[in-house]
């Protein structure tokens, strides 16, 4: 298995165009890392109501590059986290998954994602981009844009 997309990070975006991301969750489909900081870790045991050594234990493993912690993967590459076609951590779900693809991103990923590109002038002035927010989060998504 290679690296996979979800080990590629803090690629050159075009600073001129928001990716507003429209959940199709073509990124969750993916194999590689899905890497989870100590924070991560508190706030999504804290919402998925776990003690955080179980969540450890049950929905996490030792990174590829083995520093640090990863979201396990089905055996299909999905992310454990996909569940009835959505993330179930949606709310807190991790600095990584917040940022794609604007933060980071991996070789042809428009040929997979569905976000719509929009203008970052257009993309400020609609509150899609605030500062120090990856508003990944919004409940707009790329598809509700005209």
């Amino acid at each position: 298995m290679g690296i996979g997309f979800r080990g590629i990070s803090d690629m050159a975006m075009d600073s001129e165009v928001w990716y507003q991301c429209d959940r199709c969750t073509a990124c969750c489909k993916w194999p590689g890392d899905v890497k989870v900081s100590d924070d991560e870790v508190r706030a999504i045991a804290g919402f998925l109501g776990m003690d955080e050594d179980v969540f450890i234990q049950d929905f996490t493993r030792l990174r590829m590059n083995r520093n640090g912690l990863s979201l396990i993967e089905r055996e299909n590459d999905e992310c454990i986290m996909l569940e009835d076609g959505r993330c179930k951590i949606q709310e807190v779900k991790p600095f990584q998954c917040k940022g794609f693809p604007n933060r980071w991103n991996f070789p042809d990923w428009q040929k997979v994602c569905k976000a719509k590109p929009v203008a970052m002038e257009d993309a400020v002035r609609m509150g899609l981009v605030e500062d120090g927010d990856l508003s990944a989060n919004h409940t707009m998504r790329g598809g509700d844009l005209k």
